[in-house]
């Protein structure tokens, strides 16, 4: 059966209570602080990339406005927050909007064979990323085997 429009757009409305540590806190919490987030959706993170630019506390800063729903707040007072508290919020937002990977999923992308691939060929050849990612997949299979054929050899 083939997904809906409206089911994939259903997540956009989830909100997620996320447990604040103590350790990033600057005061004493004698309960568990939480606070209340939305995923971020391409719409918000093409307007945080092109507001903020290259500029890394900005991108922090728009994305926690955009993502908090409680407690709301504004701007200048999330640039106002200690770097812990931000850096604990970026990677919570970041894990609720799909746009960071865990540990299992880094190790099975690192594994993937054309990862592996790319990987070889960048560091042989003193290739960019960019460069090797326009290859189409024959070019890469010949490169390898070049290279293979060239270990053999010697």
């Amino acid at each position: 059966m083939i997904i809906t429009p409206e089911e994939m757009l259903a997540g956009r409305e989830l909100t997620y209570d996320v447990e604040v540590p103590p350790s990033v806190l600057s005061v004493q919490a004698k309960e568990t602080k939480k606070v209340r987030l939305r995923p971020l959706t391409i719409r918000d993170v093409q307007l945080i990339a092109k507001a903020a630019q290259d500029d890394e506390v900005l991108t922090s800063v728009l994305m926690i406005h955009r993502a908090m729903v409680e407690p709301k707040l504004k701007q200048n007072e999330i640039g106002d927050m200690p770097g812990g508290l931000v850096r604990f919020l970026v990677e919570q937002i970041n894990r609720i909007s799909g746009l960071s990977a865990g540990d299992q999923e880094l190790k099975e992308m690192t594994s993937a064979p054309i990862v592996q691939a790319f990987f070889v060929l960048a560091r042989e050849f003193n290739w960019t990323p960019q460069q090797v990612k326009q290859m189409t997949v024959g070019q890469i299979i010949g490169y390898l085997e070049m290279l293979n054929q060239s270990r053999k050899a010697s």
